[in-house]
Order: structure tokens, then C-alpha cells, then sequence
């Protein structure tokens, strides 16, 4: 079952993060105590709140980020969303969002967990919820070309030390800081 899968590997990606400082190990904890408390917390159906994977999206030299503008935020964002009944891990999640509102194929997925965020949001449910962020590191070949998804105003590469006005910029910036810790990119699962 999916939702077991997905739950099983939520709970896995942050066991085996630590956090690069005291607040973001009790979100650890707290996203933990919240999973073993909501078998079906990773599905957007779980209106009180819900697991969430996103990526920061990366050219291969890591000089370059991929941004969405994200029509319900208004501002330049990593990519990202829900995760789907029929996937099967966070990380297969994370990667095919990452897929689908890029438009590139090739991607390469660390597995290992970057980061975790929470805020709240009225999503597509249309009532005030909180989305629990799962963030991973994705790669992208170099020139691949990328296509705007309908989830999307607008997407483009900008330079990581160069983001437009209305990005994410502190949240951007420490995923970057955050991607060049990790070392060498991993091949990760294909899913």
C-alpha cells in the first residue's frame, strides 16, 4: 500500500537527518511525533496537516537553481508539492514533482534528506492547512531544456548568488549552503 510506503519512508529520511542546528532538530522530532501519530499524514487528504517534498533543483556545477513562480505563493520558490497515492517514497515524491513542473528528464536525486520546513497554507484542499516540508537535492543536466507547468506563472535558471526580486531568497540560500555540504551528488534511486 502506498500510503504505508510513503509514511515508512518519511519516517526513514527523518531518522536519519540531523539538523544544522537546534530548531531544525525539534522540527525533526516534531515531524516524527507528528508521523507516528498520523498514519496517513503524508496524503494531502489529511486536512489538519500534510507531509509535503519538495527539491532544489540544480545545474550540475551548482551554480544555477531552478525556481517556479508559484501562482498561489507569488513568489520564485523551489519546486515541489504533494505527494500522490501512487507514490511510493517521499524521495520518488520529491523527484516527480521535480519532473513534471520542469519538464526535464535525466534528473538525479540525492536521497538523502537537505532540509524540513513547515508553514501553514490553503493548498488545493481550500481551507487553511500545514504543509510539513521534506527538501531534497536534485541535479539537472547541464542545457536541459525545461518547460513551464501548468502548477506554475513561470520557470527559469538563475545564478545561485544572483536571485530575482520576489525569490525565497533566505530559504533558497541556506538549501544552497545546506547542497554544498552533502559533497558529491548522488545517483539516488530512480524513483
Amino acid at each position: 500500500m502506498s500510503a504505508r510506503s510513503l509514511h515508512a519512508s518519511a519516517v526513514a529520511a527523518l531518522e536519519l537527518w540531523r539538523g544544522d542546528s537546534d530548531d531544525a532538530e525539534s522540527l525533526r522530532h516534531t515531524m516524527l511525533a507528528f508521523l507516528g501519530s498520523a498514519p496517513d499524514g503524508c496524503l494531502r487528504s489529511h486536512a489538519a496537516g500534510h507531509i509535503t517534498a519538495s527539491s532544489l533543483v540544480l545545474d550540475e556545477s551548482g551554480t544555477h537553481v531552478l525556481l517556479t513562480l508559484h501562482p498561489r505563493v507569488g513568489r520564485w520558490i523551489q519546486l515541489g508539492g504533494h505527494c500522490e497515492p501512487s507514490d511510493e517514497t517521499v524521495v520518488g515524491a520529491a523527484l516527480r514533482e521535480a519532473r513534471e513542473e520542469s519538464g526535464i528528464e535525466g534528473l538525479r536525486i540525492d536521497p538523502r534528506l537537505l532540509s524540513a520546513h513547515t508553514h501553514p497554507i490553503t493548498c488545493s484542499l481550500g481551507v487553511p492547512t500545514r504543509h510539513l516540508d521534506l527538501r531534497f537535492l536534485v541535479r539537472a543536466p547541464d542545457g536541459a531544456p525545461i518547460a513551464i507547468s501548468d502548477e506554475s506563472q513561470d520557470l527559469r535558471w538563475f545564478p545561485v548568488d544572483d536571485l530575482p526580486d520576489g525569490a525565497e531568497k533566505t530559504t533558497i540560500d541556506h538549501l544552497v549552503r545546506l547542497a554544498a555540504t552533502l559533497g558529491a551528488p548522488s545517483a539516488g534511486p530512480p524513483d
